[in-house]
């Protein structure tokens, strides 16, 4: 690319952001302005952009996505928040602690971040301020563990990235594994450190019939990975395949 043709891209751009154009817009208006000196017809746009996203396994992300909102519309947050309260919600920072686990749990069943935050995000802070938590304390640790989504499988950022590069999109979802878990680790070593600190408060040790009602009641949730993952490792489907069973089975539980 020429200096010229770096110059009519950046300097619409710069302007546009300048006196306030949504970044959308100015996206647009910027392209719409660098095709027209170039005299590139307008019509290869729509092409082009029907052509990049006539994609099988892109599919897969939507899909996902759906599969994600449909067992939060179904009721399934609230089961996987309460298992995760019954199983870690006695450790010190143990609200924090359950926001980390659900986030995990729930990264399993929607691959994204934004997902994650829209179904369990605003009643994790809820409990969390409610309890008696600071609530910056609640909003960070909830945003930090909502970044687990892109890691754990099925992750949407490994099904652009192997679609585009050709690279196997159920050896970078194995690939994931480890790393999410690391994370929310640390992320759970920093949360017990910052409430032994602030003497954070805690909720009392559940019974064990408790812990085996709230699994119960999360396990439908908690199969989905291992149906996600294990179909795909086995070679019984492919990821798109995967993500539309995800969606079925989301139904099945709602």
């Amino acid at each position: 690319m020429s200096t010229a043709a770096i110059y009519l891209i950046l300097l619409p751009f710069a302007v546009f952001l300048i006196i306030g154009m949504p970044v959308a817009f100015t996206l647009i208006a910027t392209s719409a302005i660098y095709l027209a000196a170039k005299g590139i017809p307008f019509d290869l746009i729509a092409h082009r952009l029907c052509f990049s996203l006539d994609s099988f396994p892109l599919m897969a992300i939507p899909l996902f996505i759906l599969a994600g909102k449909l067992m939060n519309i179904g009721g399934i947050s609230d089961r996987i928040y309460n298992f995760a309260s019954a199983v870690v919600g006695h450790i010190r920072g143990g609200l924090g602690h359950v926001n980390i686990v659900g986030s995990v749990i729930f990264a399993g069943m929607s691959g994204t971040a934004l997902a994650d935050l829209g179904g369990m995000g605003q009643m994790e802070v809820r409990a969390m301020t409610n309890a008696g938590y600071k609530k910056d304390f609640s909003a960070a640790i909830t945003l930090a563990s909502a970044t687990i989504g892109p890691i754990i499988p099925p992750s949407v950022p490994f099904i652009i990235y192997g679609t585009l590069a050709e690279v196997s999109v159920t050896k970078l979802f194995l690939a994931g594994f480890l790393p999410g878990i690391v994370m929310a680790l640390m992320l759970g070593v920093s949360v017990y450190f910052y409430a032994t600190k602030h003497n954070c408060p805690t909720t009392p040790r559940p019974s064990l019939k408790g812990i085996g009602s709230a699994f119960l009641g999360a396990l439908p949730a908690m199969l989905s990975p291992a149906i996600i993952i294990g179909g795909m490792m086995t070679g019984i489907f492919s990821p798109t395949e995967a993500a539309g069973i995800a969606v079925v089975y989301a139904l099945f539980l709602g």
